[in-house]
């Protein structure tokens, strides 16, 4: 890094990922402002850092206001199904269209533009073999669908003039200042800490990659600071190739981390209601057929300075860890702002936000 202070625009800067990755930037000397219309602003485990914002969101951003930055990181978007009687057009069109209109500003003032996508976009891996960026993607949710497709329009965007960078992260897990349950790690340690148990949505045969969260913002510091130029979309996997597990071998491994923490299927279980929050939707007949493995060398080798440092279960040992260190409890768990679906419907139902996703 040269010793110019790199700045920062974070749009999502209140997410799960926007609170800790501030965190993680500026602790390393880069100068961040923040962006976010403040859905989760509320769901906060502990305290983040203040950080600068800019009171827009990301569909009200302008030229002058990206005119500052070195680099853009757009984080805003929608992660969860769609709701109320919004169909998924109507949840995730918005999401594609402003993530293109800040890339085009981008492009025009020369600042950087660096894009979150997702291992997800893999959705069904066929055959079981590690899957690299060269890949079929076979999207299997409206989430995965949005991320591939802002993907193919950065494709088209890129030119000698203009070369984003697109990080398909595996699942992430670990604490954040406004961390989610709703994602399978954190919600299973979760549960594990708060109420003794793990219970499975599904059989647990899936494979998933995940990464701990220092790793994705690790990543997002090395992409800041890559002189990256080739005039095309350059595509990460991120990740490490141990971190590829099937669902069932991760809550046994959170088994063993949390002592007297009893693990149960939830087909198989006595339980007969399985509190709608820690209930997955896409989870059909305890099959869950969103299961891929992937490959990691690309980034390894090419992004300068990255290494996925975080083992699996050295990530679970610590976010066990934190989640008994900030008193994680039943009522704490369960709070309403730490899901995602959940949370906006909430908002949509009580008439707080409208069916353009925006405040009333």
């Amino acid at each position: 890094m040269n010793n110019k202070i790199k700045k920062i625009l974070i749009i999502g800067s209140q997410g799960y990922l926007g609170s800790s990755l501030t965190d993680y930037l500026q602790e390393r000397g880069y100068y961040c402002v923040g962006v976010d219309i403040g859905f989760f602003q509320y769901g906060v485990l502990h305290s983040p850092k203040k950080v600068p914002v800019i009171d827009k969101e990301a569909r009200t951003i302008t030229e002058e206001d990206i005119n500052k930055f070195d680099v853009v990181l757009m984080l805003a978007g929608i992660s969860n199904d769609p709701f109320g009687n919004l169909s998924y057009e109507e949840v995730y069109d918005p999401t594609r269209d402003y993530a293109i209109k800040v890339a085009k500003m981008c492009k025009k003032l020369g600042v950087r533009y660096i894009f979150p996508s997702s291992c997800s976009v893999y959705g069904d891996g066929g055959d079981g073999s590690q899957l690299d960026e060269s890949a079929p993607t076979n999207p299997l949710t409206p989430y995965a669908v949005n991320k591939l497709q802002i993907e193919q329009d950065l494709t088209k965007l890129a030119d000698k003039t203009f070369s984003p960078i697109a990080l398909r992260f595996g699942t992430v897990f670990g604490v954040s200042p406004r961390v989610r349950f709703d994602v399978v790690i954190n919600m299973l340690c979760g549960m594990a800490v708060a109420e003794k148990k793990v219970i499975l949505n599904s059989d647990g045969q899936a494979w998933r990659p995940h990464i701990y969260i220092d790793d994705v913002c690790e990543s997002f510091r090395c992409s800041i600071d890559w002189d990256y130029s080739q005039g095309e979309l350059m595509i990460f996997n991120v990740g490490r190739n141990d971190a590829n597990f099937k669902i069932i071998d991760i809550a046994k491994i959170i088994q063993l981390e949390v002592d007297g923490c009893e693990l149960q299927l939830l087909s198989q279980s006595s339980i007969d209601d399985l509190d709608d929050l820690v209930k997955d939707r896409k989870v059909q007949d305890g099959v869950d057929k969103r299961t891929y493995r992937v490959c990691f060398d690309k980034i390894h080798e090419t992004l300068p300075g990255f290494e996925a440092s975080w083992t699996v279960e050295k990530g679970i040992k610590r976010l066990v860890q934190d989640l008994v260190r900030w008193k994680l409890n039943q009522t704490k768990f369960k709070q309403r702002e730490f899901y995602r679906l959940q949370h906006l419907e909430h908002l949509y139902k009580t008439g707080q936000i409208d069916e353009k996703l925006t405040w009333n």
